[in-house]
């Protein structure tokens, strides 16, 4: 098992817990894509995944290397633009939970 923590790999992931308004899909989908790109130029920027449940709440996990990277992408004018969307046209709820990784433990399958 290798184990990988302390603060020289310290993380910042942010949880954002969603549901969509049917209407918005496509819309959302689109700026989406946008917004990813543009969070993937950030410095500090480590990794995104997006997951669908069955009952249709969406799950968002970002990571960024440290709560100064995490807060300029919170802050980005672009980024901003699109939440204020988001609450406007796309979202029926969400959640958003912002923590810092303590350790990290990986299994690799050989």
């Amino acid at each position: 098992m290798n184990h990988s923590a302390g603060p020289d790999r310290s993380r910042i992931v942010t949880v954002f817990r969603s549901r969509l308004r049917p209407e918005s899909a496509d819309e959302y989908h689109a700026t989406a894509r946008q917004i990813l790109e543009l969070a993937r130029t950030m410095p500090g920027f480590v990794d995104f995944k997006s997951f669908e449940a069955d009952d249709g709440e969406r799950v968002s996990i970002i990571t960024f290397e440290s709560v100064e990277t995490q807060r300029a992408w919170r802050d980005d004018p672009e980024h901003q633009a699109a939440q204020q969307m988001g609450r406007d046209r796309f979202y029926a709820s969400y959640d958003i939970s912002v923590a810092e990784v303590m350790g990290e433990h990986h299994f690799p399958y050989p």
